[in-house]
């Protein structure tokens, strides 16, 4: 079958059209080739190149499964590096010592528009993980997508939709689920089997909510097309702040602001707040009721609908307070009060989570092959952002607020309804 090709143009029109078979012609058999490459690899497709994008990289250039073909980045200087990373990784591996085999993109779209790619990985600011991730859906491609997964709770769901309705494989990148020497998935397998008795409270220790960008404005610098790292949020003028200049090692402070992220309730709030689902088994639900305090930036209290209570705000992780006794889960640490409790293994009685593997990015790999969902698949991770923008609308509105996280909708309150999903910037208001 033979290919016809997009411009951008002719690429967002067809998407704002809802015309996907015009996408997804050109990968029919994507989904039957997968793995069938030479020598059986996957082809992958890289859309943001920052700090976890590197790392992402750094990490499948080291994977013999796996082929990277092409990069994409709004910034110049992180573009070409990313570039010269591949071909030097690849050229190190082949007897000829030379590569010269990814492409680079400035527009997402045109990554898209590959029929050879088969996944993508996703680490962009927050602000832009929902669109792409949906046209990667509908052009029939795998997904690795950073969390918080979403901007907005409607964002959530039309990703959900989009990845079912084309029988894509979608991983969210929670890897707390799998790495950090599996002290997580003890710690849900021992609360969720019973031995801290019946759980009466979750406190889970992360940052505050996202507030209004205020930034100066700045010159924007040669070689950033700001226009479209701005993407679907409000015009501003260019800052250092958002987007960092060259090659940076630090994460940037996007996550601040409401305009691109969810403060750093949701930036480790997505890593801690789905172990806490995860261990009340709440992984395809959430919390019926939202309790913010009067003031300050903590002390938002869950309430779910069988009684548990979820606080935000105490020591880093989730601290499980059950009526014999607690866990207390970190990257660093687990331990229990008292210590007996984790010091009696588990028996065959009790739960266990299904065996994954200790990598989070060999898991969407494995499932890409198996078409099994991953681990953290994305109606886990919408769920889990939900968590996290359902914070912020109770810091942002200071009342309480009832939530049917089946309808997926606030309880008699117009203004707390409209929060869970914005107008984006034009021309991505019709994606």
């Amino acid at each position: 079958m033979k290919s016809k090709s997009l411009s951008r143009r002719q690429f967002l029109a067809a998407s704002a059209a809802a015309a996907a078979p015009l996408i997804l012609d050109s990968n029919v058999h994507a989904q039957e080739r997968r793995g069938q490459g030479p020598n059986g690899r996957i082809n992958l497709g890289f859309i943001g190149i920052g700090m976890m994008g590197r790392g992402h990289l750094g990490s499948f250039l080291g994977n013999a499964g796996v082929q990277v073909v092409a990069v994409c980045d709004v910034h110049r200087v992180r573009r070409e590096d990313a570039v010269t990373r591949v071909h030097r990784a690849y050229a190190a591996a082949r007897k000829a010592g030379t590569y010269r085999g990814c492409a680079a993109y400035v527009d997402f779209r045109e990554l898209l528009n590959r029929r050879d790619i088969d996944a993508v990985v996703i680490a962009t600011p927050d602000h832009w993980h929902a669109i792409p991730a949906i046209l990667a859906a509908r052009a029939r491609k795998d997904i690795y997508c950073e969390k918080p997964l979403s901007l907005t709770i409607a964002e959530s769901r039309a990703m959900v939709r989009a990845a079912r309705d084309n029988n894509i494989i979608f991983q969210t990148g929670s890897q707390q689920r799998t790495e950090f020497g599996g002290r997580f998935r003890r710690a849900v397998e021992y609360v969720r089997s019973g031995r801290i008795g019946r759980v009466r409270t979750v406190r889970v220790g992360v940052g505050g909510p996202a507030v209004q960008c205020r930034l100066p404005n700045e010159a924007t610098p040669a070689g950033i097309d700001w226009n479209l790292w701005n993407g679907p949020s409000p015009e501003r003028a260019f800052h250092h702040d958002l987007c960092p200049v060259g090659i940076h090692n630090h994460f940037p402070a996007f996550r601040n602001y409401k305009e691109y992220a969810g403060g750093g309730l949701a930036d480790m709030g997505a890593h801690h707040f789905d172990i806490a689902q995860w261990a009340l088994n709440m992984d395809a639900s959430g919390p019926a009721q939202i309790i913010p305090p009067e003031r300050g930036d903590t002390g938002l209290r869950f309430v779910y609908a069988n009684g548990i209570e979820m606080f935000h705000g105490g020591p880093s992780g989730c601290t499980f307070e059950g009526a014999d006794g607690t866990i207390y889960v970190d990257r660093g640490v687990i331990r229990s009060t008292p210590a007996s409790i984790l010091q009696t293994p588990l028996g065959d009685r009790d739960f266990h989570l299904p065996a994954v593997g200790n990598s989070h990015r060999q898991n969407w790999l494995d499932c890409i092959r198996s078409r099994r969902r991953p681990v953290a698949d994305v109606e886990i991770g919408a769920r889990t952002a939900q968590v996290c923008q359902l914070a912020n609308i109770g810091y942002w509105l200071r009342r309480p607020l009832r939530w049917d996280p089946l309808r997926e909708e606030f309880t008699d309150n117009a203004e707390a309804n409209r929060l869970r999903s914005r107008e984006n910037r034009a021309p991505w208001n019709r994606v």
